[in-house]
């Protein structure tokens, strides 16, 4: 599904819901057929989906300010870059000064918003398409996943938010305030996983070479665990993820390192990755490796979100995934780089490191061609082996599986902590490790403990955007403590 899909869709945007314009909600080419025009079109009706699934590589939705609310934000990575270069809010995010104007917040409420306004139009038009019916159910399968993503990406960030179901009227009163009023958490989770479960009776186990990257059954079931794990639902995450292994087409890849490589993309491991490679040259993920990059004399990027020292000497000694995750100043790289003594920061991320001799490279340092991987395997086991020590099953089996394949013995102990442990050092700056600090209950001792000022009761989640309450006329109420 490597394109990047430029399709006209015919909108009316409720501004408060959005906060954007045309040009940022639509890649609009008047000469593409309208979806009216295009009821009896398979390919028109697969680019309607491809338009949500192309949202992902948008900056306000998948890059800078996303590594920031994640990674940043985290005991996992430092701001780095220079000393005197914010990245805009990068230092606030960095020791927890952050404010409801903090720009990196409003971005990812719009970005992903943008996502469920895409997908709340393809699900307008995609239930009338005079197109041969499992199609019809695949393409809306896909886009069900592609909005539970986006809302979940939301409610773990600010909790209650707006709930969006369809293509506001903003005619409508109704429509008006919905978008513009918080919905309860528990709410928001419940849809997300009512399009999961439909989801995951709509799409299929794997897809030919051609479509390889869309949703599959198995990216449902994976990320309808991860939903339940986050609300504590435990024996779901049990089952689901038995089911994801009993699927028997996801394994380990040998070696660690080789998944964040090109020939690592769409691997036996990966259950979902961004698609970011297109047809022409500048239609990457906008700018996720280059803000990573090493800055200064021989630099090649930004050099913001650097793994902290905290996480380079948690790791066990012979694991192979430190220097699979952490680029060292000095060292040479997998494709023969070297990395010079003259970079800014003692230590970058490797995993949006592109190779410029070795793998594809289109010429433009902002549009990366690198996939971004949001589900693994690895991610699936050590779910597994979690929900196990919850209702009694087997938990270590699935934890020594990741842990070996990181050229580790068998864990010493099996128990929360362990598996804590692993699923920081298997999916370090990833985007996962804040979320779930606050999910397991130690959000402030470990962040306070690494010099953040995370205050209890507060930072558990991110301030609504000021812009949005102004543009809700004071409908959106504030998170407490900001």
């Amino acid at each position: 599904m490597k394109k990047y899909i430029k399709i006209a869709i015919t909108s009316m945007m409720l501004l408060a819901f959005l906060a954007c314009n045309d040009d940022d909600f639509l890649d609009v080419d008047p000469s593409v057929e309208t979806p009216e025009q295009a009821l009896s079109s398979p390919t028109a009706a697969t680019e309607l989906v491809n338009a949500v699934y192309n949202k992902l590589l948008d900056w306000n939705i998948s890059s800078f300010s996303w590594i920031g609310v994640t990674s940043i934000i985290s005991d996992d990575a430092d701001k780095g870059s220079d000393p005197g270069d914010t990245g805009t809010d990068k230092n606030l995010l960095d020791d927890f000064t952050f404010t409801s104007t903090s720009a990196s917040f409003k971005d990812v409420w719009e970005g992903n918003y943008q996502g469920i306004a895409r997908a709340n139009q393809a699900f307008k038009y995609l239930p009338e398409l005079e197109i041969d019916e499992s199609l019809k159910n695949r393409l809306i399968g896909e886009t069900e996943f592609l909005r539970a993503l986006f809302y979940f990406r939301l409610v773990r960030m600010f909790g209650d938010v707006p709930l969006i179901k369809e293509v506001p009227n903003i005619q409508n009163q109704d429509d008006i305030n919905r978008a513009n009023t918080r919905a309860p958490k528990q709410e928001v989770y419940d849809f997300i996983v009512a399009d999961l479960n439909d989801a995951i009776n709509k799409l299929p186990v794997q897809y030919s070479s051609s479509d390889l990257g869309r949703a599959t059954k198995g990216a449902a079931l994976t990320l309808l665990a991860k939903v339940h794990m986050y609300q504590g639902n435990w024996q779901q995450v049990y089952d689901l993820t038995n089911q994801v292994k009993g699927l028997g087409i996801y394994s380990l890849t040998p070696n660690y390192e080789d998944i964040w490589k090109e020939i690592g993309e769409n691997n036996s491991e990966s259950i979902f990755e961004i698609q970011a490679r297109g047809e022409t040259p500048n239609n990457g993920v906008n700018n996720y490796s280059v803000t990573q990059g090493a800055r200064g004399a021989g630099g090649w990027g930004w050099g913001f979100s650097t793994p902290t020292e905290d996480l380079a000497n948690s790791y066990e000694p012979n694991d192979v995934r430190r220097d699979a995750t952490i680029i060292f100043r000095g060292e040479t790289l997998w494709d023969g780089f070297e990395v010079a003594t003259t970079v800014s920061n003692a230590m970058y991320n490797q995993k949006a490191y592109v190779s410029k001799t070795m793998e594809t490279f289109n010429g433009n340092d902002s549009e990366s061609n690198k996939n971004i991987r949001v589900l693994r395997y690895a991610e699936v086991l050590l779910m597994n082996a979690e929900a196990a020590l919850e209702v009694g099953g087997d938990a270590a089996t699935p934890l020594n599986m990741v842990r070996n394949r990181a050229g580790l013995e068998n864990a010493p102990a099996v128990n929360k902590m362990a598996v804590w442990q692993e699923r920081r050092f298997e999916l370090a700056l990833e985007h996962d490790r804040y979320f779930d600090l606050v999910r397991q209950g130690r959000a402030g001792e470990v962040l306070r403990a690494h010099g953040k000022n995370f205050v209890d009761g507060k930072h558990e989640l991110f301030p609504i955007p000021q812009t949005q309450i102004e543009l809700s006329g004071g409908l959106l109420k504030q998170n407490p403590g900001y």
